[in-house]
């Protein structure tokens, strides 16, 4: 993904409210499959780490990529941005 794709997503992801967060809890399999199918659904999400959390916003962005299958798009203080190309859903037409 170039530059400029990930900065038209950071545009896109900025007015988004953060609906999922992600606290104390490890990251459990409940986690990763509700964040796969929000995935699916929206393709591009919003996660908000919780100070509890046993993993750094940067940790997380990349176990979650790396289980998900998503690209890491913004990590920014406590919040995380996701994006992956819905496969049946698709609504965000990435520039080339």
């Amino acid at each position: 993904m170039t530059g400029k794709q990930r900065a038209y997503l950071r545009s896109l992801a900025n007015p988004l409210t953060s609906k999922y967060q992600f606290g104390k809890n490890d990251l459990n399999d409940n986690f990763i499959k509700q964040i796969d199918a929000a995935l699916e659904a929206n393709e591009l999400i919003k996660i908000t780490v919780l100070e509890t959390a046993p993993l750094s916003p940067r940790e997380l962005s990349d176990k979650l990529c790396g289980l998900t299958g998503a690209e890491g798009i913004q990590v920014i203080g406590s919040k995380v941005v996701l994006y992956r190309e819905s496969k049946e859903n698709k609504k965000i037409e990435i520039p080339k």
